[in-house]
């Protein structure tokens, strides 16, 4: 039995590194979209990491939710420095790793790639990650589950941590119809873009916007 099979993914034409030293190459997907796992679509990943545009090199990423890894490994493509991938789901994770050696493959630079597996519903990793990276992640992104409310939660818990650098951004990935806070205590939304069915909102520091 091929490999894929045995976890009931597919490796999906429509999904693929866009730019970067792994352009054009396919990543794994589950064979069905599920709550637990439904990637970016390319269309809007490509717009949105044109929108970041140089702040991925060698920016620590922070990708919550990661599912099949297809944001945080762009980020990877693109030069970022320190790529750590955080999900719960068993599938997620199996796929998200199968990614990782696919991009991986002969790659010569230096950008470290971490997964953590953390249920993002009880709080954030913070035991986890580097302590050389609190206060130290350029870009956080996070995309979990449409609808669910746990985009709130997670700018809150963001909102409370230390984990944004002092000028780094937040992307939330929500669907479209669902309204976001316009800003925290110390984060605020700057921008928003909305692809199909999925919007990001972008936040920065408040310090920032002083």
């Amino acid at each position: 039995m091929p490999e894929n099979q045995s976890w009931g993914i597919s490796v999906k034409s429509a999904l693929r590194i866009i730019s970067g030293t792994a352009r054009g190459k396919k990543l794994i997907a589950p064979a069905e979209q599920t709550s637990a796992i439904r990637p970016t679509s390319d269309r809007a990943r490509e717009a949105l990491f044109s929108i970041l545009g140089d702040r991925i090199r060698q920016a620590n990423v922070l990708d919550l939710f990661a599912g099949t890894g297809a944001v945080g490994l762009e980020a990877f493509s693109r030069d970022a420095g320190y790529v750590i991938f955080v999900d719960n789901d068993k599938t997620a994770l199996k796929i998200l790793k199968k990614n990782i050696l696919r991009c991986h493959a002969g790659y010569t630079g230096d950008c470290e790639l971490r997964v953590i597996r953390h249920d993002l519903t009880r709080g954030l990793p913070l035991n986890k990650l580097p302590k050389k990276l609190i206060s130290e992640f350029d870009l956080i992104f996070a995309d979990p589950p449409y609808s669910k409310n746990l985009s709130i939660n997670i700018i809150n818990l963001l909102n409370s941590s230390n984990l944004l650098s002092s000028d780094g951004m937040l992307v939330i990935e929500e669907r479209f119809n669902v309204t976001l806070p316009a800003g925290c205590s110390n984060i605020v939304l700057v921008d928003k873009r909305t692809y199909g069915e999925a919007t990001f909102s972008f936040y920065e520091k408040t310090s920032r916007q002083e």
